[in-house]
């Protein structure tokens, strides 16, 4: 079978399930679609990542572009949101060839329509359309695309005309290059808004960086890189450069949804969209009109700052627990306007971050602080398909048995039941049971006042939801693997 799906974020699989015809297939069905909904031209920009294999799969994205009567444009290496600024300034569709923050061997292509990310209606809508190209066949031959060399300098400069040029004069910022695409941006553009600069860390082979789930030599190395105590930050970005990582002085890495929080105080916004799976400490922090709450992934996110519009709000974000921020509005920051960009981003949460530390006068740690977010964890059963998780989330979504599944942790006060089932316990603590939308993996997310606490409710959760899954297979004579 192949591993190509659907996720949070994209098609994405192994390489070798990609290259080739699958991924000709695929971009043919995003075409005809397209082709099928929107009455605009028809151009794709099309921009890639690090990853040996995202030349090729590039190459034939642009081939089926041909094929389906589309225009390409090679934007080539570039962060993603700086290519769905490209297209949305020119009112095209786009295709990013990335996996993200997922090893090598696999890759990945998120596709947009010319009014921003595809929603799961549209990926609904290229399933469909696969159906009449999924027969192997011979692919169009095309031209070289129409290189475009600008679009990374428009991103650029998107945020030299936002952020002053000495807003963070003073500041000692220490780049960890590895493999993102933004790792030469990142160095360039920190250096115009006056910060002092060190790239650390170039690597020549691809780095999986995940800005949510650490791995421990990512840790280690930021550690290290920090023990000098000669930067007051270390920052970087997954492979596409649409999730950001910060870390302090101490080289303790920032969370996630923290960066979100700060950069909406620091933008003065009154909405802010988040998935069910950030913190708590959002609403507790205060200053927002509303925080309303979504499904895990983009599209979902996306949504939910559309109806927020819609329903009156002045100036609406939404970020992910995984760092990524969508601008859903146009903003001002010291009398200069950022117009919105409703995709995850890695640069803003950055800039902003280091902005607000800068003019609070406090080291990053000490903002955090401030801010009282408490400690967050996370976890997974992996090898848990959904036909075992399936049953266990649907037992939790009835009142007597949550109950006495949490009895031996605490009491349930309130359920969010949008995506899995997040249970809101006593002491101020959640733990979060949820399906994983990449692979088959039951994830548990926990909150507490401390690191330990929040950790051992993890273990105890997926222990506590492995033994009710082998109870229920039991009893059902299932197989329990």
């Amino acid at each position: 079978m192949s591993s190509l799906k659907f996720g949070t974020s994209g098609l994405r699989g192994l390489v070798t399930d990609l290259v080739g015809w699958p991924s000709y297939a695929y971009a043919s069905a995003f075409f005809r679609s397209i082709a099928a909904t929107t009455g605009t031209g028809r151009t794709v920009v099309i921009g890639r990542d690090l990853r040996d294999s995202s030349p090729g799969i590039a190459a034939t994205v642009a081939a089926a572009a041909a094929g389906a009567g589309f225009t390409a444009v090679d934007c080539g290496a570039l962060p993603t949101p700086a290519l769905a600024l490209e297209a949305l300034r020119r009112g095209a569709c786009a295709v990013m060839v990335t996996g993200s923050h997922i090893p090598e061997d696999r890759n990945g292509l998120k596709f947009y329509r010319p009014d921003g990310e595809i929603t799961k209606t549209d990926e609904t809508a290229i399933l469909a359309a696969l159906g009449d190209v999924a027969t192997p066949g011979a692919m169009a031959a095309a031209d070289p695309a129409t290189p475009e060399t600008g679009a990374t300098d428009r991103y650029r400069q998107r945020y030299r005309e936002a952020f002053g040029a000495d807003m963070l004069a003073g500041l000692k910022i220490a780049v960890y290059q590895q493999s993102s695409v933004a790792r030469d941006l990142l160095v360039e553009l920190l250096t115009a808004l006056g910060a002092a600069v060190t790239a650390i860390g170039r690597a020549d082979h691809f780095v999986p960086i995940d800005t949510e789930a650490h791995r421990p030599e990512d840790i280690a190395f930021i550690r290290q890189a920090m023990a000098s105590g000669d930067f007051d930050a270390l920052v970087t970005t997954d492979g596409d450069a649409d999730r950001p990582l910060v870390a302090d002085a101490a080289g303790r890495i920032l969370r996630g949804d923290v960066l979100g929080l700060i950069t909406a105080r620091y933008l003065d916004v009154d909405t802010v969209v988040v998935p069910v799976t950030a913190g708590s400490a959002i609403e507790q922090a205060g200053g927002f009109r509303q925080v309303l709450r979504t499904r895990v992934g983009s599209p979902y996110v996306i949504a939910g700052m559309a109806r927020a519009e819609q329903e009156g709000a002045r100036a609406v974000v939404g970020f992910e627990a995984n760092g990524g921020f969508l601008l859903g509005s146009d903003v001002a920051i010291d009398g200069r306007t950022l117009p919105a960009l409703p995709t995850r981003d890695a640069m803003l949460p950055i800039l902003a971050t280091l902005a607000a530390a800068r003019r609070a006068g406090l080291s990053l740690a000490d903002l955090v602080t401030s801010l009282s977010v408490g400690e967050t964890a996370s976890d997974r059963l992996p090898e848990t398909p959904a036909e075992r998780s399936g049953p266990f989330l649907r037992q939790l979504g009835q009142e007597a048995f949550r109950q006495d599944f949490v009895r031996p942790i605490g009491a349930v006060r309130a359920v969010d039941e949008q995506d899995g089932v997040r249970m809101e316990l006593d002491g101020g603590r959640t733990i979060h049971f949820r399906a994983s939308g990449n692979a088959p993996e039951l994830r548990c997310y926990a909150e507490a006042g401390t690191a330990d606490q929040a950790e051992d409710l993890v273990r105890w959760g997926l222990s506590a939801a492995a033994a009710a899954m082998r109870k229920d297979a039991a009893r059902t004579g299932a197989d329990p693997h």
